[in-house]
């Protein structure tokens, strides 16, 4: 039977209680142990898919074309491992499930109500995914004392009681903030946090603090005293100068020992040698290239989570500092060709992400000329790729209409369309129109790619097909695909239905869009072949 690790989050938001949830599951797993993980999000969106990047940060999607948490991605990344749709669920999928069972009768006309019928399908939902696992750890989003994640609490409560105490630990991520005027760490803050979860009826067996400065013995104690845990379970987090530290730092203060001894797990001896190894080239690498991101979400960086993690892996395994240069899209259009050559003129690659919206596209495409006439290693991300073509279409085709109808429905040159029908990764047809719920038209998830030989894209993963994950509605119009190719653009990658994939350019060092994400499978382990290729193609014409 699985063993349940509960990490719960107090005194504000924000603490890293996905990076604390990764790096106890990765040293667990380090150590030999079969270890899988679940986020529990208490909004009532069914999830995440249709939210503004602003509201939510990036959306993650999962082999099996799940719309997930982005902390799934932190998951997969720190593990190395693919997770999937049972792996993330939300107060909206709860509800809906229940409801739905109501509706057929399931509950032979009895009261639905949140205990036990809530709680029971929240215990069912974790349950499900800890088949095949020695360990489980549930990361519940939110903050203790929110009133949507009582519900989930309760749940994991029961489950604690359900497979006895050896089976179950709570680990809570709480806050000692430093008053700078007063020159002191508080731990008050802490207290009310435990207390609160002791109200509720959970009573954590450790904490992890999040802290600005090292925290003295003494008030590691003081905190063990007040809450009533043991002292060699009051762990420190601090400040990390990358987010992979933070499990080295936790093995350093022996946190698996108290883990072990609740969980009667036994001596634990995790192997870090190659994740050491690769922290080490990602704090203090020996070369260094910059890369221009051109997006329009950069207000939040957490909308390119993965693809940023993604450049850091790659230079990790190339002893390379990816420095991004963040350039707002929007911004592009309202400059002159001399700044615009100010602005490129010390970076060494151009990247164009994937986004949704007409919002910031000239500014895109400007980045994108830019990167095609000088000559500038260029990746292109699903919009990345497309706008590489409506470019292409507009400046070399001569086709001074050519869209996209996501942005002109009734355009005269649709290069990038809406197809009316497509299998999905379940090889169910799903048929989209643009009146279609914006949640359900998405080719979703992992889709085999074909790779034509002798091409970049081929250099770069040196196999003749992949599987990748897919997040868009809009395709790359195949009636163009001729006059493209006879032109000096090579369509280097299709779906086995014939959709087009990827595209490059024939007389270019390297100039790469893909309709995929690549940064969904990215892993700090295994980083994805075609944006460490492109990383490393950008340092060798580095200006």
């Amino acid at each position: 039977m699985a063993k349940f690790i509960f990490v719960t989050g107090g005194v504000l938001s924000s603490l890293g209680k996905g990076i604390t949830s990764a790096s106890i599951a990765t040293l667990l797993q380090h150590s030999g142990l079969k270890v899988t993980m679940v986020k529990i999000d208490p909004y009532i969106n069914v999830d995440p898919g249709t939210m503004s990047p602003f509201e939510h940060g990036e959306v993650f999607v999962t082999e099996d074309g799940a719309e997930t948490d982005l902390d799934v991605g932190n998951y997969e990344r720190f593990l190395n491992i693919n997770l999937g749709k049972k792996n993330n669920f939300t107060t909206g999928q709860v509800y809906l499930g229940v409801i739905k069972k109501e509706r057929r009768g399931d509950y032979l006309g009895k009261t639905v109500q949140i205990i036990p019928h809530i709680t029971d399908e929240i215990k069912k939902r974790i349950k499900d995914v800890s088949n095949d696992a020695d360990i489980v750890v549930v990361e519940l989003g939110g903050t203790v004392g929110d009133i949507e994640g009582l519900p989930f609490l309760e749940a994991v409560r029961q489950l604690k009681q359900e497979v006895g105490k050896n089976n179950a630990m709570f680990v809570h991520v709480t806050l000692i903030p430093y008053m700078k005027a007063a020159g002191e760490l508080k731990t008050k803050p802490t207290q009310h946090s435990v207390q609160e979860l002791r109200r509720i009826g959970i009573t954590p067996h450790m904490i992890v603090c999040r802290t600005e400065k090292p925290l003295p013995k003494s008030l590691k104690d003081k905190l063990a005293t007040s809450t009533d845990i043991d002292r060699e379970a009051v762990i420190e987090a601090v400040d990390a100068p990358t987010i992979y530290q933070v499990p080295l730092n936790f093995f350093n203060q022996d946190i698996l020992k108290p883990i072990s001894e609740q969980l009667d797990l036994g001596e634990l001896h995790p192997d870090m040698s190659e994740w050491n190894y690769l922290v080490k080239k990602i704090i203090s690498p020996q070369k260094s290239v910059k890369i221009a991101f051109v997006g329009k979400y950069l207000k939040l960086k957490e909308s390119y989570k993965s693809l940023i993690e993604a450049l850091i892996h790659s230079g990790a395994h190339l002893d390379m500092r990816v420095e991004i240069e963040w350039i707002d899209s929007e911004n592009l259009e309202k400059i002159s060709d001399e700044e615009l050559g100010n602005i490129f003129a010390e970076v060494s690659g151009i990247l164009v992400p994937g986004g949704f919206g007409e919002r910031g596209v000239e500014g895109k495409l400007i980045a994108i000329k830019y990167a095609r006439v000088n000559k500038i290693p260029y990746l292109g991300i699903c919009l990345g790729m497309q706008l590489a073509v409506i470019e292409f279409a507009r400046n070399v085709l001569g086709l001074k209409y050519a869209n996209s109808q996501e942005f002109e429905p009734d355009t005269s040159e649709p290069v990038v369309y809406l197809i009316d029908e497509f299998i999905d990764a379940n090889g169910q047809k799903q048929i989209r129109t643009h009146k279609s719920p914006l949640g359900g038209t998405m080719r979703l998830g992992g889709y085999e790619c074909l790779i034509k030989k002798d091409t970049k894209l081929y250099e770069a993963y040196k196999v003749d097909k992949v599987i990748e994950r897919h997040r868009h509605r809009y395709e790359v119009n195949n009636a163009y695909e001729k006059a493209l190719e006879d032109n000096g653009m090579i369509v280097s990658g299709k779906s086995k239905e014939g959709l087009i994939e990827a595209v490059e350019l024939k007389n270019h060092p390297w100039f790469v869009g893909v309709q995929f994400h690549p940064e969904f499978t990215n892993k700090l382990k295994s980083p994805n072949k075609v944006i460490m290729s492109f990383v490393e193609n950008a340092y060798k014409c580095r200006i």
